[in-house]
């Protein structure tokens, strides 16, 4: 009994008579006859286990036939250009179909297998042209009630009774996300240690991909980002194009993917291997706000919270380099720090980098339960944009950012073994050189 079949289990446990349909990505084209490399849904792979585009999944709980599974069919000339298929054969004997049929065949089954039943639970897609085809079965039964047909009474997303499973990261989750961080770790300290002024973003990208790749990702979770100087006050810098320069720092927010789960990890540090003064006060702000932040996780408390420790580290050290004068309190509540600091501290990390799950239900923010895995990560930005900053300051930008699992004792760092201690960085930076 594997994962998969676990969890549509469980997914059909909260359907009752009902039915759910889950589909596949698409494949994206990139340019001309050229597509893009295809990446599985997270979600139709968490079910299924099942690489291939173009994919529709039906659970019903009632049926002899509980899963169902259309695929691509078998295509021989497929196969000599690009590769094999599993078919619709390979889908019973490989992957766990009950009942199987070619992707071709949907529009003519799929109205059949939600004959009698009296609700769908489904999440529209708009990469699927699948939405319109329910869209279409729901008016017929609706039209046709008077005539004996079910009547579905309801339509209904998929994505709570997702995101509540997935929230929650099994031992064998757990172990896939380390292994991804481990192999982010082991590519960090490569960009570390081939740090040096005069190298290109894209250089220290690629020692550290290439460790990605050598150590088993097949591809990062996330476009990294590598961005010198001033360049790390864009959050999501990706061009990873400038020529580092001395007295440079140089922030890189990367993961790298195994089994489809993906770290996300992010480190600021010096160029030339030396903080200067001024570099090393805001770093010790953002470090000491993280650390205050990380050690607050445990059972019970609330997602909020843990943004609000880093956050009142992160706006008392706003007030002691004079940039902003009013009250900790006044700040906070007039947001007052967001041109410093714009994002939140942390997100769900699992199959996707920004993973499912909702941050806040009726009660008010969701309290942290054992098995949940966030990342923690405030910083500060002292970009052309950000307003009375002394001179000192300008241009610097700096994000820390490491990957928690909640326990039941509390909390483990699951990417302690990145260095963040500036003393610890200034001694391997350009360490190969």
């Amino acid at each position: 009994m594997n994962s998969f079949f676990i969890r549509r289990q469980q997914v059909m446990e909260h359907l009752g008579a009902g039915i759910a349909i889950f589909t596949s990505g698409q494949e994206k084209s990139r340019n001309n006859d050229v597509n893009y490399i295809f990446r599985q849904d997270s979600t139709f792979w968490y079910l299924t286990g099942f690489e291939e585009p173009n994919s529709v999944i039906v659970l019903n709980p009632t049926s002899e036939t509980p899963y169902t599974m259309f695929v691509p069919p078998y295509d021989a000339n497929f196969e000599t250009w690009v590769g094999k298929r599993a078919g619709v054969e390979g889908a019973i004997k490989y992957h766990g179909a009950d009942q199987a049929f070619s992707i071709e065949d949907l529009d003519e089954i799929l109205p059949e297998l939600l004959s009698s039943t009296p609700s769908i639970h489904f999440s529209p897609n708009p990469d699927h042209d699948i939405t319109e085809l329910i869209n279409t079965i729901v008016s017929t039964k609706r039209r046709n009630y008077s005539r004996g047909a079910t009547l579905i009474r309801s339509v209904n997303d998929t994505s709570s009774i997702i995101s509540n499973m997935r929230i929650i990261k099994t031992p064998e989750e757990i172990e896939y996300l380390q292994k991804a961080i481990n192999i982010t770790e082991k590519g960090f300290i490569s960009a570390f240690q081939n740090t040096t002024p005069g190298k290109f973003e894209y250089e220290i990208q690629a020692d550290m991909e290439s460790q990605f790749r050598k150590l088993g990702s097949p591809r990062n979770g996330y476009p990294s980002i590598v961005a010198s100087g001033i360049n790390a006050c864009t959050l999501h810098y990706i061009n990873n194009t400038s020529q580092i320069k001395n007295n440079d720092l140089l922030l890189i927010d990367a993961g790298a993917e195994f089994e489809f789960y993906t770290a996300d990890i992010t480190r600021t540090w010096p160029v030339n291997g030396k903080f200067n003064a001024q570099q090393l006060e805001v770093y010790n702000v953002v470090l000491d706000a993280q650390k205050k932040a990380i050690k607050s996780i445990k059972p019970g408390v609330t997602f909020e919270s843990v943004h609000l420790i880093a956050l009142n580290t992160i706006v008392q050290g706003l007030i002691d380099f004079n940039i902003l004068t009013e009250s900790l309190e006044t700040i906070i509540e007039q947001k007052m720090y967001a041109p410093y600091y714009m994002h939140a501290t942390s997100h769900w990390l699992g199959l996707d980098v920004h993973d499912s799950g909702v941050y806040r239900d009726l009660q008010g923010s969701i309290e942290l339960r054992e098995g949940m895995v966030l990342t923690v990560e405030p910083g500060l930005y002292f970009g052309n944009l950000a307003p009375n900053v002394p001179e000192q300051y300008q241009g610097i930008g700096i994000r820390i950012e490491d990957n928690i699992l909640v326990t039941s004792a509390g909390h483990k760092n699951l990417s302690a073994g990145i260095p963040s201690d500036p003393a610890e960085l200034e001694h391997i930076i350009g360490f190969s050189q």
